[in-house]
């Protein structure tokens, strides 16, 4: 990092401390909980959930002992599991924060914004300042034409006639790096959401995404690639993505070698139901009804085939959109994962693509009190995900919703 980045890190941090102050949580004990660990493939009933800080503290029975600093909360036979990962969003603003967490959204992992916006909402929800989602920040996109994201750091001016050559695209990682992200996002193939463009057109080949991900692990950091068509998809798993998003055109031998190399896929199906709506132009909506098609087969097949999920939902969380992870799982489910699976790949699966498995992803003493409170046990009904009664995200309750009687 130079000295100059080195330098506004410092007033960050400071700014953050001071932010901190008196934001730490409150001790809470969750009482007559049903619970979905998001390990075990069933409920236990009348748990007791002790927080203390932003941390699980105990997880036990109707008879464990509440301290008397800690708040309770009466769950009332109501069913607690770990909060809901989104592993490809685009959040750049502290509303956009919000919607995501009071959907049940506590991680996320960026895909990409115009000026790193990701990092600074990252570095509030660690400071306390914001109960969550905690983040994981791709920065900016490593694309061809930066556009508009050419302005997010002076040194990325050289790059204003594109990044392509080898030289442009290991700067731009560089300067990712350099910004404090935690991964980077690229292209395989060109947009889906645009009408002079095709989806399944290769954008970076083979080589091209091999230096960006040599690149990306001198920094230690992982890469995810969009690529609807297989060409592309192709070249970004042989060249060591750790993870596909959208994959609307894989084909079998493209999933097979998904399979054996361990690339996670994120479907994203739920942004690819979206382009049907009226917002969207005549080619855009035939578009989509063609590849919400094509993308339940591939879902299906990878299902077939043994191929690691997890939940993206592309979504800005503006006040309209419908692109939640609820509705993600709720798709999965409805292609051939069983509900477990399908609450898996939105739990501890999408925390292991995340390498945070250690820390987060599952309701266990010691780890991140990351959890949502739902209405019915989400293993016999699927549905209940789009109900969230409760948010605790780091600690903090971010949404309550009960009790609904007036006392």
């Amino acid at each position: 990092m130079g000295s100059t980045s080195r330098y506004f890190a410092h007033l960050l941090a400071v700014a953050l401390c001071a932010l901190s102050v008196g934001a730490r949580a409150d001790s809470v004990a969750l009482m007559n909980c049903g619970l979905f660990d998001g390990v075990q493939p069933e409920v236990r009933e009348k748990v007791t959930v002790l927080i203390s800080g932003r941390l699980i503290d105990q997880v036990g029975d109707s008879s464990t002992p509440i301290p008397e600093d800690h708040t309770i909360i009466d769950c009332q036979g109501n069913y607690l599991m770990p909060g809901l990962m989104d592993v490809h969003t685009h959040l750049e603003n502290q509303a956009q924060a919000k919607r995501a967490l009071e959907s049940g959204v506590t991680t996320i992992r960026s895909a990409g914004v115009p000026a790193f916006e990701d990092v600074g909402l990252r570095e509030l929800v660690r400071a306390g300042a914001l109960p969550g989602p905690d983040v994981l920040a791709a920065g900016v996109y490593v694309t061809p034409q930066l556009e508009d994201s050419i302005l997010a750091d002076p040194r990325l001016a050289s790059l204003f006639n594109g990044v392509n050559s080898d030289e442009e695209l290991r700067l731009l990682v560089q300067v990712n790096a350099d910004r404090g992200v935690d991964v980077i996002k690229t292209r395989g193939t060109e947009r889906a959401g645009r009408s002079d463009t095709d989806p399944r057109q290769q954008v970076y080949n083979r080589h091209q995404l091999e230096v960006i991900v040599d690149e990306a692990v001198k920094h230690k950091l992982t890469v995810l690639v969009h690529a609807h068509g297989d060409e592309g998809a192709l070249a970004a798993v042989q060249a060591g993505a750790r993870s596909i998003e959208h994959g609307t055109y894989l084909s079998a031998s493209t999933l097979e070698l998904m399979k054996e190399k361990g690339t996670w896929f994120v479907p994203t199906y739920i942004t690819m139901l979206e382009m049907q709506e009226e917002e969207y132009d005549h080619v855009q909506r035939l578009r989509g009804s063609h590849m919400v098609a094509r993308l339940e087969q591939t879902i299906r097949e990878a299902h077939r085939l043994g191929v690691r999920f997890a939940t993206g939902a592309d979504s800005y969380y503006d006040p309209m959109s419908l692109n939640t992870i609820s509705l993600e799982v709720m798709y999965l489910n409805r292609f051939g994962l069983s509900n477990f699976e399908a609450l898996q790949a939105a739990t501890v699966s999408s925390a292991e693509l995340l390498r945070v498995q250690d820390i987060t992803g599952r309701i266990e003493e010691g780890f991140e009190a990351d959890l949502i409170l739902l209405p019915a046990n989400p293993l016999q009904d699927i549905m209940a995900l789009q109900d969230v009664l409760l948010v605790i995200s780091n600690g903090q309750v971010a949404l309550k919703r009960i009790p609904f009687a007036r006392p």
